[in-house]
């Protein structure tokens, strides 16, 4: 046991004085570490995308620096993602770790991040607790609790009373059915049904057929982005948009990276989320331009302004810092308290949580163009993650 002690103790220490070595170097390291294979894929493509944008955008170089980005793929597991992590920080000397597209691969990472005293820059993940997880998370995506609970303000004064919740089974979908759930009890409405769909692979089908089943007015969903697809195809499929269910959700189900793919029977579907390709403004507009131009008209979607916003982050506390990073803590000390304009509109870090403060918006699918979108027409402004105390 006391062997077995020293040893931790020993990684510490290593870690600690590699973080304290990558703070002599010219270079500044930012390892990205993303799904790039496998179902979750588009998430890593869409991040990375957006990061080497953004550094096209405005230079590989900070407080004469060379900014070096290092991409890995995290293969969507745990363990292999926080042994990446770890090869990042002690070998490469990383100033940053950045990315984490699924919740469980953050979280097992942040005490890597704890140990070293390195920044772990959220880019994807939404589960509301990952960022008490380490002292030294921050996040630039969202939160599944900011998107539930404006849907479950709209959904009864817009006569959906009776819901039926179907999500994917882990930490994001649990948080998005328990916060929906919450709201929509509070505004008078009933959930007459909670379902969990398996992460990996899952078959909708039969549970579409319970939604069918129980008759309400709508079909509450959260699944992750890449699958919303899948999901509409069998919604259609199960004839539950004829049968009169409308079906309502976070904007991961419409993810405009895929939404032209699902066809018309997503028009009309009311969701609500943080950012939208259509998101009316010139930053944005600025934004998708650039994205389009540079990714052969792949269009950006709500991943992609979770990387580009990380890279501002990163980038404004470097330039705080004049390209030091004091250990980790001083970096981390200028990435709270960010205010910026985003693609997606005015958001900021909070000091104290470190989590994201930003707008969220009720959109409905329209087709403009020949082209499907996401169509902002409410906006709920400086939302907090209510998932926190």
């Amino acid at each position: 046991m006391h062997k077995r002690h020293v040893l931790k103790t020993a990684l510490a220490l290593g870690l600690l004085g590699a973080s304290t070595l990558g703070l002599a170097q010219d270079r500044i390291r930012i390892g990205l570490i993303l799904p790039m294979t496998g179902p979750f894929a588009s998430t890593g493509k869409q991040i990375e995308a957006a990061a080497k944008l953004y550094m096209a955008q405005n230079g590989d170089t900070v407080a004469g620096k060379k900014v070096e980005l290092i991409v890995k793929d995290d293969t969507g597991t745990p363990d292999v993602t926080k042994r990446i992590a770890q090869e990042l920080v002690v070998n490469e000397k990383v100033a940053v770790l950045a990315g984490f597209g699924l919740t469980p691969l953050a979280l097992a990472t942040a005490p890597i991040a704890t140990q070293s005293k390195t920044p772990l820059v959220v880019m994807a993940a939404a589960t509301s607790s990952i960022t008490e997880a380490s002292p030294y998370i921050i996040r630039t995506s969202f939160t599944l609790p900011q998107a539930a609970v404006g849907i479950a303000d709209w959904a009864p004064k817009n006569g959906i009373k009776k819901v039926v919740t179907l999500v994917s089974d882990y930490g994001p979908g649990i948080d998005a059915e328990k916060f929906f759930k919450d709201r929509l009890i509070f505004n008078g409405g009933t959930v007459v049904e909670s379902l969990r769909v398996p992460l990996r692979n899952p078959d909708f089908a039969p549970f579409l057929q319970k939604v069918r089943d129980a008759k309400p007015d709508a079909l509450f969903t959260f699944v992750p982005s890449g699958a919303g697809a899948a999901l509409m195809k069998q919604f259609s499929e199960r004839g539950l948009d004829k049968a009169g269910v409308k079906l309502i959700g976070t904007g991961d189900v419409t993810d405009d990276d895929i939404l032209n793919s699902m066809g018309d029977v997503a028009v009309g579907v009311v969701t609500s989320h943080h950012y939208s390709t259509a998101h009316n403004s010139p930053t944005n507009k600025k934004f998708v331009d650039a994205f389009l131009k540079a990714n052969n008209n792949l269009r950006p979607n709500f991943m992609a302004v979770g990387g580009y916003d990380g890279m501002h982050v990163i980038y404004e506390a470097l330039k705080k810092t004049k390209g030091g990073t004091g250990g980790g803590d001083a970096l981390l000390a200028a990435m709270k308290g960010q205010i910026f304009e985003s693609p997606r509109g005015p958001m900021f870090i909070d000091a104290q949580t470190r989590d994201v403060v930003h707008n969220i918006y009720i959109r409905k699918v329209e087709k403009k163009d020949g082209q499907l979108y996401n169509v902002e027409f409410e906006t709920l402004k400086d939302v907090k993650d209510p998932g926190k105390k």
